[in-house]
């Protein structure tokens, strides 16, 4: 087993741990939490032998074979596939002792080795190989390229692989998930699932870290504390906790109070979509893991943009790509005030290639594209992070969007994103990669966009600030097309799914977990399902239609919905006025003797709006309730 007994570990002249104490059993799987710098690939560097502990002792088997994922590739002209074996270093030994055993023509020593060499899984390694790297997502047509043809994602990819083909007792795997899609991700948490050694993992991504520990071991307050079960029994023991605790309780009952605000309104709207249905659920998961995240030190919302155009972009027949090779064509699709759209599909689909169109990086080659007036975007990429300036501070980037704002307007505001006191002033250059993706989310929120484009936000961020963006998402206004392998911000944040395949872009009729066992069946051309079995896991066929019957359906249920829409409004006003009254009925004063006059009025007033409040919901119920029908009706008439 691993066993950590009072250890101390610093980092420069920073203390990471101080008398910290854990113990990780043999076939467990481990996934090691915690704030960006709190020491989690520290202690990964103390396990692999790279240092060693201040004081207190850490003890792991000596014959135990650790691998974990290198961070350096070097563009050597090995193809892919052997670069992958190469990492195998044991089969490459026994291998080139065999060659020279075979020029020896010593019978004994080949007889050995050819024993040892199967024994290794030597005459399958190299289909293990192709395996792992088609699972990470290469086509088999570029196994054979050379590792300089690839890219730097690509490449940490080929380390992954090397990894996870070697043998291992141990396997350290540091934020395996950033350089993935999601295709990838759901693969590696299968190939995870199975693997039979001990897997220590460092991971912000909930969903997978779900998937594939038994045990959490997380960083606080210089301390490891360890928790049984995934993420999930993670949040719920650690939010007991907390409540125990009681701390930062109001900030806490804020935060739910606004969850449950959201969820009423929402589920009511949007209660037949299935992946509404999933977001309604995580929203609800949400509430009672608030208490976890209670100390967090990131808070921030969207600003109300200034307009809210309709539509905000207009396209139809659309065709996009580099030079004369095309990525996408016939695109059809318009993002109005409230859209909040995941985009699925594997790397190279072209998925950053239409946030790159929306976003006005890319023209289109030939279509309709038609943006409104005040049309503003907010676009977050990886790619930003290299166009901060470097010798700037935060307060700066910020000074040069808005000159008429005061600095301590611009502290509080990046307060929010973990830029404090001195650190809103630091220069960015030496900032770590969590620092700086936080601080472009912070100037593109800054801009008061009303289509917010999101490219891999949470590749860098810690737990802490993937709840605050999620939480944040949740009030944003405009219209939202995300990307990202974060499963649990996607369920969280979009209501709808759009795969991106085959140079096409169309609604996906289903939610992620439909997705999955989309990807899981290797179901990626050819026949989407042509029955009831398969209709869940269907892209829509005739979305021109389907269109023009949704605009149909919109405008024969205008009245109605109008109709909901002012016992809405009608509910919201009676709710604000009884608000004020009860704030009213809260002071002392207005129930001695002189004041009863007054008393005797708000409790009038309070009757009359209470009255008209139940007669709005209930009329609002009704009307909910028919639209309701009408809408099964209309899905009934579109299957038909």
């Amino acid at each position: 087993m691993i066993q950590f007994s009072n250890v101390s570990l610093m980092r420069g002249s920073k203390v990471l741990l101080r008398d910290a104490n854990a113990v990780v059993y043999p076939g467990h799987k481990a996934g090691l939490i915690g704030a960006n710098g709190c020491g989690k690939s520290t202690l990964f560097a103390l396990i692999k032998g790279e240092l060693h502990t201040e004081q207190g002792d850490f003890n792991i088997p000596k014959n135990w074979q650790i691998v974990s994922v290198a961070q350096e590739t070097p563009a050597v002209e090995r193809s892919a596939l052997d670069y992958v074996i190469d990492g195998d270093k044991q089969y490459r030994k026994l291998q080139t002792q065999l060659v020279d055993a075979e020029q020896a023509h010593n019978g004994e020593q080949i007889a050995v080795l050819h024993g040892s060499l199967e024994q290794v899984g030597a005459y399958d390694i190299d289909a293990r190989a192709a395996t792992i790297l088609a699972g990470l997502g290469f086509a088999n047509d570029v196994m054979t390229n050379p590792v300089s043809a690839f890219s730097g994602g690509w490449r940490m990819r080929l380390n992954l692989a090397q990894a996870l083909l070697c043998h291992s007792d141990l396997l350290l795997l540091d934020e395996p998930t950033n350089h993935l899609d999601l295709d990838a991700v759901i693969w590696l948490e299968k190939w995870l699932q199975r693997y039979a050694g001990t897997l220590m993992l460092i991971s912000h991504d909930k969903s997978f870290l779900d998937s594939t520990v038994n045990e959490i071991i997380s960083v606080e307050s210089q301390q490891l504390i360890s928790y049984t079960g995934n993420y999930d029994a993670y949040e719920k023991q650690r939010a007991e906790r907390l409540r125990l605790k009681s701390l930062q309780y109001s900030k806490q009952q804020d935060q739910i109070a606004h969850l449950e605000s959201f969820i009423n309104r929402f589920g009511a709207k949007a209660s037949k979509a299935k992946q509404a249905q999933s977001r309604v659920k995580q929203l609800a998961k949400m509430e009672s893991l608030l208490p976890v995240m209670a100390a967090s030190e990131f808070s921030f919302t969207f600003f109300t943009p200034p307009k809210l155009p309709n539509p905000l972009i207009k396209m139809e027949q659309v065709k996009v790509g580099y030079g004369d090779t095309i990525i996408l064509e016939k695109l059809h699709l318009n993002l109005v005030p409230g859209s909040r759209i995941g985009l699925l599909g594997k790397n190279g689909a072209g998925k950053s290639t239409l946030i790159k169109l929306l976003a006005g990086e890319k023209s289109p080659m030939e279509g309709l594209y038609e943006t409104s007036a005040g049309l503003r975007i907010g676009y977050f990429a990886q790619h930003q992070l290299e166009f901060l300036r470097g010798d700037d501070s935060p307060i700066a980037h910020l000074q040069r969007l808005d000159k008429k704002a005061t600095e301590q307007n611009l502290r509080d505001y990046l307060g929010g994103f973990g830029f404090r006191g001195d650190n809103a002033l630091s220069k960015v250059e030496p900032m770590s990669g969590g620092e700086k993706a936080r601080l472009v989310l912070a100037l593109t929120v800054y801009q008061k966009p009303n289509l917010l484009l999101l490219d891999e936000p949470t590749n860098h961020l810690d737990l802490d600030m993937r709840h605050a963006l999620n939480i944040a998402l949740q009030g944003f206004e405009g219209a939202m097309v995300l990307i990202s392998h974060d499963r649990f911000l996607l369920t969280s944040v979009c209501d709808d799914f759009y795969l991106v395949d085959s140079k096409q872009v169309q609604a996906f009729d289903g939610d992620l977990d439909d997705y999955k066992d989309w990807i899981l069946k290797g179901d990626k051309s050819g026949d989407k399902g042509t029955n009831a079995d398969s209709d869940k896991t269907t892209v829509k066929p005739d979305r021109k239609n389907t269109k023009r019957l949704e605009a149909e359906f919109r405008q024969a249920t205008k009245p109605l919905r109008k109709t909901i829409e002012k016992h809405e409004n009608t509910m919201a006003a009676a709710q604000t006025k009884l608000e004020a009254l009860e704030q009213q009925l809260s002071d002392t004063e207005l129930y001695n003797a002189e004041n009863k006059t007054q008393l005797k009025q708000v409790l009038t007033e309070q009757a009359n709006h209470k009255s008209t409040l139940e007669d709005a919901e209930m009329y609002w119920l009704e009307a909910q309730e028919e639209l309701e029908i009408k809408q099964k009706e209309f899905e009934l008439e579109s299957i038909g």
